[in-house]
């Protein structure tokens, strides 16, 4: 009798984070895709999704946040991998001072740091007043336009993303490099045959948070991106506080996590691939 009583014991414990999720997380989801099927009146219907794939501007805005969140992901990736390589590689003074400086723009606010962007590359900013003491009338042309809205993240993600990368790194010793060298292998072959398959799995983390991170992005595209088309995080907001739209709002709000879901597959299965080569199968 004393067994049966002990075995609820852990489902009693897991019972308040269960319910706490079921509450947060789980019935939102639900009530969200129940949602974006109906209309105002309760009715089925597939219209709302219908209109992000028929209407000219909600499409180029689908379009043009897919474009904008590969992007933004595939040059923060390159940029803070090749940036965590140097600090793990590179015993200068130079690469021990940006070790220790490279963490700070994730410390500023992020509205704060926009707006600090923004004067240093809107066409009467920084960049053009630095051209004109040398008579020079340059403007960027990188405000209001995916331009803008890719440099903005970049300086966000890639801090976040080269510090994951480091920590990933870390775990290349250095007797593995030596001895790759010492064998007579190029920096090529030791970053594909050494290097990579010990980190992959760490990109591919990075770059999942990043890529889901664009497709809700708000303030950076609300302050930087162009009227249209828009980022989606901008056009679920209209839909929602200017058009009143929830139904519409619901259907979008799936959409988005349709797409994140695909960065979330791909991760996924990574892991499992590394499972089975754990296990020896």
């Amino acid at each position: 009798m004393e067994t049966k009583k002990n075995k609820w014991i852990p489902y009693l414990m897991v019972l308040p984070a269960f319910a706490v999720m079921m509450l947060v997380v789980v019935l939102p989801i639900l009530n969200t895709v129940v949602q974006s099927f109906q209309t105002e009146s309760g009715s089925f219907t597939l219209a709302n999704y219908q209109y992000f794939f028929t209407s000219p501007e909600a499409f180029e805005s689908l379009i043009f946040t897919v474009v904008e969140a590969l992007s933004t992901m595939i040059l923060a990736i390159l940029f803070s991998f090749l940036l965590a390589m140097y600090l793990r590689f590179s015993k200068s003074r130079i690469s021990r001072l940006i070790g220790r400086l490279y963490l700070l723009p994730r410390f500023i606010p992020g509205i704060v740091a926009v707006y600090a962007v923004m004067n240093i590359i809107k066409d009467a900013g920084f960049i053009n007043r630095f051209m004109q003491l040398f008579g020079v009338v340059y403007k960027p042309g990188l405000l209001y336009d995916m331009k803008g809205i890719i440099l903005c993240n970049l300086w966000f993600n890639i801090p976040f993303s080269a510090m994951l990368l480091s920590a990933a790194l870390s775990s290349v010793a250095d007797s593995y490099v030596e001895s790759a060298k010492d064998a007579g292998c190029g920096w090529w072959k030791i970053l594909t045959k050494i290097i990579w398959p010990l980190v992959y799995k760490d990109v591919i983390v990075a770059a999942t948070f990043i890529l889901m991170g664009q497709i809700g992005a708000f303030t950076i595209p609300y302050l930087t991106g162009p009227n249209n088309p828009k980022m989606l995080g901008i056009l679920l907001y209209q839909q929602v506080n200017t058009y009143l739209d929830y139904q519409r709002a619901a259907a979008l709000s799936v959409l988005m996590f349709i797409i994140c879901l695909g960065g979330a597959i791909v991760y996924i299965k990574s892991n499992m691939k590394e499972e089975v080569w754990e296990r020896g199968k």
